[in-house]
């Protein structure tokens, strides 16, 4: 059997699975390397090592002696599969003969072709090359055409664009010229106008004076000679009171007049005398329009006024008006309106939000206060107030956390400075998530009367509003030192804490690396905090202002070491009210330490006595100081 290759596959299934040619092909090799001397007991111990092996491991050399190996690597690893005919090769002998047949007849062809082409010219070559010649030449000239009409095409557009471009210049330059004529005669003529206005101001006073003379005079030659003995009121009877209009003064002193009435009184005024309703109806009066001062205004005169003012307005206060909604519509004709408080508008819909945001785009200011907005009014405010700088949401509880994603949408409120979230207790951290996404410029945040607000609130936002430098934090008594260090982040100036009991004085143990710059720290009834704290703070060097009211744990130590430090010399206002700890050695320290204090609050401090008024007394910056529920009587001579 020299083949397999013909024959049935059941049987060349078996000699493959049973590893027949392997193991043939290993004890082969072993015999003629070997060459044992009993041949079939060295086949009986090489076919009991292959089972111990297994035929999974068995190689061609598994036979041989370690020492007898050949140095050299066999060209086949299945050399008896390919004479038992198990290869499964598909090139036979016969294909193998038809394979270099096929080949030979292609390189015989190919190299008779090309010698063909060679040897034997071609007929009408001449024409062929000419006309290849003139397509050539046709092709070519297109090309230079082309090239040409496209440089032609370039050079007439930019000398269009030019030319456009200063005729443009030209006609700005001769509107600019115009613009600048016009001012300046107009200029001109208003200068001359009053100039006339002053002279015959002084001429209508000379007269009044030289009349008022000549009746004074008239008087005294018709009556009697006035005797020493007359009183100065009985003289003054005797003078004639003279009629001043009020509209002859400079409008700067009228301004300042009028902008202590309000919106009603100005309205009266207005309707004494003509010259009176004249000053009334400068532009500058109307500037500020606050209706929250007058009761009872009716709606049709508020629209009246927004309408005729539409172009002066800038700032409009509504604050606790009750006017109905289309009444607040009249603020969108108000196109040049720059601060907006509708604060308390319990009839403010978000419906009026869309008519006041759609006419105001300039709004810098919003105050938002205790209003029934929704989520529609929070999706409004990016999409139309782009330069919007401050913005309270304060206590307006039916936005969501969605509703703070949409400042995000349009240009978004990137140029939000100022925020004010106090009473909103239905935000969640994702919702502040929103927010530092949305507001990264964020500088003074403020967040009162919010039980709600935890830690890790503060630290999802100053991740991404680094340049926060004033927070306020009043009623929010789940924060702890662990906001206080992420804010460490901000570069803060003013911090305001009130009624917390998790700040501690772990909160100031590195103030001075983190917080350099802070100058403002109120820490009202935060009573966890100690004298620890003050000598913590006793680094800082541009601390202004000090609040610790009822911080009932600080003592007369405490105060000493925040006083050695150089906070001291800069201090203007301290105040430690209740903390009653306090004694006369903490006065004595603050008179030698403190050169520029200005307003003292020790009330409550019920160990200070007369001694420490002498000290008080020696404190010539002082402009305040409040010493109520102190042992310090009132019959003090310093007093």
């Amino acid at each position: 059997m020299a083949s397999l290759r013909c024959a049935n596959p059941k049987l060349r299934n078996y000699f493959k699975d049973n590893y027949i040619p392997q193991i043939c092909e290993a004890l082969l090799c072993g015999l003629l390397v070997t060459c044992p001397e009993d041949p079939l007991r060295y086949l009986e111990k090489m076919i009991i090592i292959i089972i111990q092996n297994g035929l999974e491991n068995l190689l061609w050399d598994m036979c041989i002696d370690p020492s007898l190996k050949p140095k050299i690597r066999r060209l086949s690893e299945t050399y008896l599969e390919q004479l038992f005919g198990l290869d499964d090769q598909l090139v036979t002998p016969e294909l193998m003969i038809k394979a270099c047949t096929f080949y030979t007849g292609h390189l015989v062809k190919s190299h008779f072709g090309g010698w063909r082409e060679v040897a034997i010219p071609r007929v009408n070559q001449e024409a062929i090359q000419a006309e290849k010649m003139n397509r050539a030449i046709t092709h070519y000239n297109f090309k230079c055409q082309k090239k040409c009409f496209t440089h032609w095409s370039f050079y007439v557009k930019s000398t269009k664009e030019r030319l456009i471009a200063s005729l443009f210049r030209l006609r700005q330059m001769f509107f600019l010229q115009r613009q600048r004529i016009v001012l300046a005669k107009w200029k001109e003529k208003a200068r001359l106008k009053c100039k006339m206005r002053e002279d015959d101001l002084i001429l209508k006073h000379e007269l009044q004076l030289k009349k008022w003379k000549y009746r004074v005079k008239s008087k005294e030659t018709e009556g009697k000679p006035l005797s020493h003995e007359r009183s100065s009121s009985d003289t003054a009877v005797t003078i004639v009171p003279l009629e001043f209009d009020i509209s002859a003064l400079p409008e700067r002193a009228i301004m300042q007049i009028f902008s202590y009435l309000s919106f009603r009184d100005t309205i009266t005024c207005g309707q004494v005398n003509r010259s009176w309703m004249a000053m009334t109806q400068r532009g500058f009066l109307w500037n500020a329009i606050d209706f929250s001062t007058t009761k009872n205004i009716a709606d049709k005169c508020v629209v009246t006024t927004l309408q005729k003012w539409r172009l002066t307005v800038l700032r409009l206060n509504f604050r606790g008006c009750l006017f109905r909604t289309k009444t607040l519509r009249a603020v969108s004709h108000c196109k040049n309106l720059q601060e907006l408080n509708v604060s308390d508008c319990q009839s403010l819909t978000d419906e009026s939000m869309r008519h006041i945001s759609e006419g105001c785009p300039g709004v810098l200011y919003l105050n938002l206060s205790n209003t029934t907005i929704t989520n529609r009014t929070m999706r409004l405010l990016p999409r139309y107030f782009h330069n919007l700088q401050n913005l309270s949401l304060a206590y307006c509880r039916k936005f969501t956390d969605k509703g703070l994603q949409y400042l995000n949408l349009g240009n978004g409120c990137h140029k939000l400075i100022y925020l004010d979230l106090s009473g909103c207790t239905q935000i969640s951290v994702q919702g502040f998530r929103n927010i530092a996404s949305s507001c990264t410029g964020i500088m003074h945040l403020t967040i009162n009367d919010m039980p709600t607000l935890t830690d890790n609130c503060v630290k999802v936002l100053v991740e991404k509003c680094p340049h926060i430098s004033t927070v306020v934090f009043i009623g929010s008594p789940h924060i702890s030192d662990c906001a206080f260090k992420a804010l460490s982040s901000c570069n803060l100036r003013k911090i305001r804490f009130e009624g917390n009991k998790r700040i501690t004085d772990a909160c100031f143990k590195y103030i001075d690396k983190n917080y350099p710059g802070i100058s403002h720290i109120y820490m009202v009834d935060c009573k966890a905090l100690t004298d620890s704290s003050l000598k913590s703070l006793s680094v800082l060097k541009q601390l202004t202002v000090l609040n610790l009211t009822n911080c009932i744990r600080i003592s007369d130590i405490g105060l000493r070491q925040f006083l050695d430090g150089p906070a001291s010399v800069r201090i203007r206002e301290l105040n430690l009210t209740n903390c009653s700890l306090l004694g006369d050695v903490s006065v004595v320290r603050l008179s030698e330490r403190c050169p520029n204090l200005h307003y003292l609050s020790l009330r409550n401090c019920e160990h200070l006595t007369d001694l420490a008024i002498e000290y008080i007394a020696s404190m010539l910056s002082l402009i305040s100081i409040d010493l109520s529920g102190t042992s310090i009587s009132n019959e003090n001579p310093v007093f």
